[in-house]
């Protein structure tokens, strides 16, 4: 097999959406933070909504990117939370992943902190193949061909094989 047509992962982004700045935000990051031992950021509305009790630019949630070996063991450890169950329409045309989980202390190895609380997060798998770079780098910068670009079904394909996923009808 064409080594150029191995579908791989770029990066595995965990968010977790509070909905309010303050001291839930705070814990929010403090539990990112320790479960995936990296720098969480936090992320901005972008419209007012007075209903919610939004701003524009208030920061209402947390997220952390991750690459390389801390995402795989990110998929796994919040995999294992969910069974590996997975639902097909979860994989969109791109062949992207998205999925939550409902409460952190699903995931093995969590345990309840009274201090933090329970949050759910949704996980957000991006997949590519190798010479995805042309697309982002500064000179001579040319879209992906339609012909390398990873579909559904090989992410799919690439799930079952290495993370034991199992597919679910609704």
């Amino acid at each position: 097999m064409n080594p150029m047509n191995e579908v791989q992962i770029e990066k595995v982004t965990i968010n977790i959406g509070v909905g309010e700045s303050g001291e839930r935000l705070s814990r929010a990051i403090s539990l990112l933070e320790e479960m995936f031992d990296q720098t969480a950021v936090k992320t901005f509305s972008k419209v007012t909504n007075p209903e919610w009790g939004i701003r524009k630019r208030q920061p209402i949630a947390c997220k952390v990117t991750l690459r390389g070996e801390k995402a795989e063991k990110a998929i796994d450890m919040v995999l294992e939370g969910i069974e590996r169950n997975i639902k097909p329409r979860q994989f969109d045309a791109q062949g992207n992943l998205s999925f939550g989980i409902k409460e952190h202390i699903d995931i093995p190895g969590q345990k309840y902190n009274p201090d933090i609380g329970i949050f759910g997060m949704n996980l957000s798998i991006t997949f590519e193949k190798p010479g995805y770079r042309i697309a982002r780098r500064k000179l001579r910068q040319t879209k992906v061909p339609q012909r390398h670009r990873v579909t559904k079904e090989e992410t799919m394909k690439f799930m079952e094989d290495n993370f034991n996923v199992n597919y679910v009808n609704e």
